[in-house]
């Protein structure tokens, strides 16, 4: 069976691995040249806000007990073998982890995994909840590492908006590696909306006053 590393779902890494994207922190966006186009600049706005909230609601790269039960109570929940709570930093960072049991003969992940893997980058861009009942029924969403390395054939991923700013900062999600019936798309998707709107609050309410 593969270990985390050699799916690429991993712990903390160093934030310019190869291949990887690194995204600057709030403060320092680096000098951009005067022909940036508009559309870049806008990306690299947002990236900063989002930077900006995380920092602002004093959210740890790190393991989050009341996350990791919520992100359980959601697995639970919907009867899917994973659930997330995802920051997006440089890497997603899931600060709310469930894995399925040791004897499941599944494929434990780690805590953080490049934000070009998975179908949290969608939600995050679009800011809309994305239910996946199965991924190969979509050819757009088909093609992903998380499906090659895990498997998974269902996912189920809401943002997490700030409600100051707008600016989708991390997600909630569930995935597993059986398809769910169509008709049971909403109802788990409901449920992880839910658990997204519990986080929030939960996150905010940890947030000095200012």
């Amino acid at each position: 069976m593969p270990s985390p590393a050699a799916i690429g779902l991993t712990g903390a890494r160093p934030l310019s691995s190869a291949g990887e994207a690194v995204i600057a922190p709030p403060g320092l966006l680096p000098h951009q040249p005067a022909s940036i186009s508009a559309a870049t600049a806008q990306l690299l706005a947002v990236e900063q806000a989002r930077q900006e909230v995380i920092a602002r609601l004093g959210i740890a790269p790190a393991a989050d007990d009341l996350m990791d039960r919520l992100a359980r109570e959601m697995a639970e929940r919907t009867g899917l073998a994973y659930g997330f709570v995802n920051i997006f930093w440089s890497q997603q960072t899931f600060i709310g982890l469930h894995q399925p049991p040791p004897d499941s003969g599944l494929i434990p992940v780690g805590r953080s995994m490049s934000r070009r893997h998975g179908w949290c980058p969608e939600v995050i861009a679009r800011q809309k909840a994305l239910p996946l009942p199965d991924v190969y029924a979509n050819p757009r969403f088909a093609g992903n590492h998380v499906t090659d390395a895990l498997g998974i054939r269902a996912y189920f991923g809401a943002p997490l908006i700030d409600t100051e700013s707008g600016v989708a900062w991390g997600t909630v999600c569930v995935i597993d590696p059986e398809p769910r019936p169509l008709r049971q798309a909403q109802h788990l998707l409901d449920i992880v909306k839910d658990t997204g709107n519990t986080v929030v609050q939960a996150l905010a309410a940890r947030t000095p006053a200012h």
